[in-house]
């Protein structure tokens, strides 16, 4: 395999259990996004765009529907013969079949596929957040500041900074101090679970962590403070986009209803195009009698009734007298006659049935599993 000078590592593996019923199938980097997209789309885009062409996945909670959806990596032009996706199941080894047991371990595990790339440098990724960023110019800082590990960061609402990772920095942007959920930050730089590490740094401590059996082996909770206290070279990369944290049901939906504003918040199909594996599917059909406003629908839907401030993926069915509003409607369900869909997320495969009543509120949105069926027997369904 060609030496490569920065290797992408996709942590794809987490199940998701803030998402509920939405991943109770399927891993959350698979879960569907945005009316044609999944949300690992993104980081993929981000790699493809940026020039980094040999990318790892690291699957593990309910991979198969994420593997076929990766499949060769062609719709990210990373099909490359001597790159492309790589898919990183945790597997049998000489003491036997071990689980990631967290975000270190997991890039800790694969250290022989780091070896095979011998890169100089590698880049750790979530695979679940919505942004768009070129790593192109996160590396050249990298260098610029001659680091050992560099980390995304992005300015949030000081209100929120104690949900997140915070870096308190000095004035060139290098890290003095983690703190991990603060209930008094320092400061509102928050991490976005992105990593730059100089390669040979970035074992050195990997391996020294897999020995510590009290360890998380958590990049955010043990890897960044050891380095800090080891003083290394550790840097901050400031990052001004849009920027989303999909992990739970209120985060995933407000994403979606983020897509509908008169100016898209993210780019997708500008000059850093966000690509993804979808079949052909034939135009939208929008009936007579359907009301449509301030929506996204989705090629392969049908549409006869009402829809109002929603996204609706490819192949939904909504029937006449039907009502949706304020929803995420994903790919193949059926809405028949008279029913309503309020604040609601309707995973992929539903039938809401005729009459049916889905309604959430904006601070509690409804979801409904995979392959659900909702009759009007069932009464007005509420479901967190």
């Amino acid at each position: 395999m060609r030496k490569t000078e920065c290797l992408a590592m996709i942590l794809a593996g987490g199940q998701g259990s803030r998402l509920g019923a939405l991943t109770k199938k399927i891993a959350k980097p698979a879960v569907p996004f945005g009316g044609k997209y999944r949300i690992i789309d993104f980081p993929l885009s981000n790699c493809a765009n940026s020039g980094i062409d040999r990318v790892g996945v690291l699957t593990q909670y309910r991979p198969l529907e994420l593997n076929n959806y990766l499949a060769s990596g062609s719709p990210w032009d990373l099909d490359k013969r001597e790159g492309g996706i790589f898919i990183l199941p945790p597997y049998a080894r000489e003491k036997g079949a071990d689980w990631y047991k967290g975000t270190a371990d997991a890039i800790y595990q694969n250290l022989n596929f780091i070896e095979l790339s011998n890169p100089e440098y590698v880049l750790v990724l979530s695979g679940d957040h919505i942004y768009t960023m070129d790593y192109s110019w996160m590396l050249e800082a990298h260098k610029m500041n001659q680091a050992e590990a560099t980390i995304g960061v992005i300015e949030v609402p000081w209100e929120e900074a104690p949900r997140f990772g915070i870096m308190n920095t000095d004035k060139t942007g290098r890290i003095l101090e983690f703190e991990e959920k603060p209930a008094k930050p320092k400061s509102n730089l928050a991490s976005m679970g992105i990593y730059i590490f100089s390669t040979d740094y970035l074992k050195k401590y990997l391996e020294e962590d897999a020995k510590d059996e009290t360890s998380a082996h958590d990049f955010g909770k043990n890897i960044i403070p050891k380095m800090l206290a080891d003083e290394g070279r550790l840097f901050s990369y400031a990052f001004d986009g849009y920027w989303k944290d999909v992990g739970t049901i209120e985060s995933l939906w407000q994403a979606n209803m983020d897509l509908l504003q008169d100016k898209l918040p993210v780019d997708l199909n500008g000059d850093w195009k966000i690509y993804s594996s979808n079949p052909p599917m034939p135009p939208q059909f929008v009936g007579p009698e359907a009301e449509i406003t301030n929506s996204m629908i989705s090629e392969g839907s049908m549409v006869l009734g009402t829809v109002e401030n929603s996204v609706i993926f490819p192949g939904v069915r909504i029937g006449r007298g039907a009502h949706v509003k304020d929803s995420v409607i994903m790919p193949s369900t059926v809405i028949r006659e008279g029913a309503s869909v309020e604040y609601a997320i309707v995973a992929q495969n539903c039938v809401i049935e005729e009459g049916a009543k889905v309604a959430g509120e904006k601070e509690a949105i409804t979801v409904v599993a995979d392959g659900e069926h909702v009759h009007a027997l069932d009464g007005i369904m509420h479901v967190g």
